[in-house]
């Protein structure tokens, strides 16, 4: 999966949008103002931050070595995932899916409600 198609699968969810919310290299995918994925453009590995239960956090570091521990977020709850090009799409879409997921569960009930 390149940057290009990770845009696509993020900004397919509802209601996501995104953003240069630090600076113009950090690119923001947000679910109604709420970050759940981040990724720097000017780096020549492509790596993603993303939001993640801290079980399961474990266990994904555990089996893929892809993932790594969030460098500027708090690393109990963000991964950083370095892509290769052996990385399973599905298993990508899948960690997509969660960090979204766990963002939504997070907001209150009302705004979980505008998603619906």
């Amino acid at each position: 999966m390149n940057i290009e198609e990770f845009r696509t699968y993020c900004l397919s969810k509802k209601a996501v949008t995104e953003e240069f919310p630090f600076d113009e290299v950090t690119l923001a995918f947000k679910v109604l103002n709420k970050i759940f994925a981040l990724t720097g453009l000017d780096r020549e590995e492509f790596k993603v931050n993303l939001k993640c239960d801290p079980e399961y956090a474990i266990e994904l570091r555990e089996q893929y070595p892809e993932v790594q521990p969030g460098f500027h977020m708090s690393k109990k709850h963000w991964n950083t995932v370095a892509f290769e090009e052996s990385l399973d799409h599905k298993l990508l879409m899948k960690l997509i899916d969660h960090s979204y997921d766990m963002v939504v569960k997070g907001m209150k009930k009302a705004d979980r409600e505008l998603l619906k």
